[in-house]
């Protein structure tokens, strides 16, 4: 681990086609298909850690390990943000035993993923929005599955408070794959 340098930083975003994801009712399992499950998988064995929101955790009641064929000799931590103590302690993050799972009060994202190299963010709209708009985001790995859920489903970001299209993060795309009936399209950060 890092002790210094900023870590670098993927979010990971698992939507349908209008960028939504999750029903007004906040079900969302699950949007996207077994490929690119299998691909988040692998994704997760590459990072130190994985920061996410209790919300998340409330909602889904996810293991956030990578199930990988083989198995990575070590899972990444888990780094979940949770402002009102409202973690769930039999939540299935606790039932392994291989890996670090932190609760952080705090909100601020840099300070929780500081010590890491390779962060990625698997969470809601409000850390998503609070990720890029505090400049942490350097890769977005998009999963797009072929589905509409409409106006009132949950958006992929809340509001990032822009007040002009140049104040916009900007990113690159740098490639684009077919997972099942999902496509898979990652972006590199410009600004």
């Amino acid at each position: 681990m890092s002790t210094s340098a900023q870590p670098r930083v993927t979010l990971k975003l698992a939507t349908s086609l209008d960028g939504k994801i999750a029903l007004s009712n906040g079900q969302s399992k699950w949007i996207t298909g077994p490929e690119s499950r299998a691909e988040v998988h692998r994704m997760r064995a590459s990072h130190d850690a994985i920061l996410t929101g209790v919300g998340t955790i409330l909602a889904d009641d996810p293991e956030f390990t990578a199930r990988t064929d083989p198995m990575p000799e070590k899972q990444p931590d888990l780094i979940v943000l949770d402002r009102q103590g409202r973690m769930n302690m039999g939540a299935k993050v606790f039932a392994r035993g291989d890996r670090q799972v932190i609760l952080r009060a705090s909100g601020d994202i840099a300070a929780a993923i500081r010590g890491y190299e390779r962060v990625m963010i698997e969470a809601g709209g409000q850390i998503a929005a609070a990720a890029l708009k505090a400049d942490l985001v350097d890769r977005i790995v998009w999963f797009r599955a072929p589905k509409v859920l409409g106006g009132d489903g949950l958006s992929v970001f809340a509001d990032l408070g822009l007040e002009s299209l140049d104040l916009a993060p900007i990113f690159h795309r740098i490639s684009v794959a077919e997972r099942g009936d999902d496509l898979q399209e990652t972006y590199e950060r410009i600004r």
